[in-house]
């Protein structure tokens, strides 16, 4: 017996509606890959190397997509990022 499908009668979303969900957001420095007895060894000080040089732009993340590169930047005590090259507003869109 086929299964009958309704059309949904819900609006279709907006781009106003968009814009109010709400996505985390994340700067990433760097990465590395480490083993578990690496990870168990972490003391406080200790100084781990990422794939990354100083100086180097860092990726604007969201919703785990990186979708700009940036600059570290410290505003009023915090730590800020200063959008150096970001993706079209369409390309922005598909990563979403």
């Amino acid at each position: 017996m086929p299964t009958e499908y309704k059309r949904s009668t819900k609006k279709k979303l907006s781009m106003e509606h968009l814009q109010d969900i709400t996505l985390p957001v994340s700067l990433e420095l760097g990465h590395k890959l480490m083993r578990v007895k690496e990870l168990l060894e972490l003391t406080p000080g200790r100084i781990v190397k990422l794939d990354r040089l100083a100086g180097e732009p860092v990726d604007l993340v969201i919703n785990g997509k990186t979708i700009a590169k940036g600059e570290v930047a410290v505003i009023d005590e915090n730590f800020a990022v200063r959008i150096v090259t970001l993706l079209s507003p369409e390309e922005r869109l598909k990563l979403l």
